[in-house]
């Protein structure tokens, strides 16, 4: 039984994320979708509301589930029961920084490994950081995020402009 870990910041999730999401869980018998923080960054969503809008987009994946990780990575692996976590890697950059983080979790946990996707052609140049710029200036997000984090984004955007 495979059981993988995909974490991620999902800050906002976008298609890309989902892509990779719908990929993973075709190929593993349960995949949990790990929301995490990333010190350096500033969040525009809260870890609760990622959580919130990740299990809305993937409530038709029946083998999928959303959870926080709080601490390291591998040992929420090792907790959760999963042999793998996936990454997506959208050029060379992605995937040296992967590859790095591949290494040192193999290290701390010993036998999870890391499975490496590779953006679709569509997503390559997809990242949460540029549909906050987006949103920023009041672009349209229909092509990079799915309706409800659209809908999401631009309620907080009304409501915090």
């Amino acid at each position: 039984m495979l059981k993988a870990v995909y974490p991620g910041s999902f800050d906002p999730v976008t298609n890309g994320h989902l892509d990779i999401i719908k990929r993973a869980s075709a190929m593993a018998d349960t995949l949990i979708v790990g929301v995490c923080g990333n010190p350096n960054k500033q969040s525009l969503l809260t870890a609760d509301e990622r959580v919130e809008l990740l299990r809305e987009v993937t409530k038709n994946l029946e083998n999928v589930e959303v959870m926080e990780i709080e601490g390291m990575l591998g040992e929420f692996a090792k907790e959760q029961g999963a042999n793998v976590i996936i990454r997506g890697v959208r050029d060379i950059s992605d995937f040296i920084n992967e590859f790095q983080r591949a290494i040192i979790n193999k290290q701390l946990t010993g036998d999870v490994e890391t499975i490496f996707l590779a953006a679709s052609p569509e997503n390559i140049t997809l990242s949460s950081s540029a549909v906050r710029e987006i949103l920023a200036f009041d672009g349209n997000l229909d092509m990079f995020v799915p309706e409800a984090v659209k809908a999401k984004l631009k309620a907080k955007n009304e409501r915090e402009g």
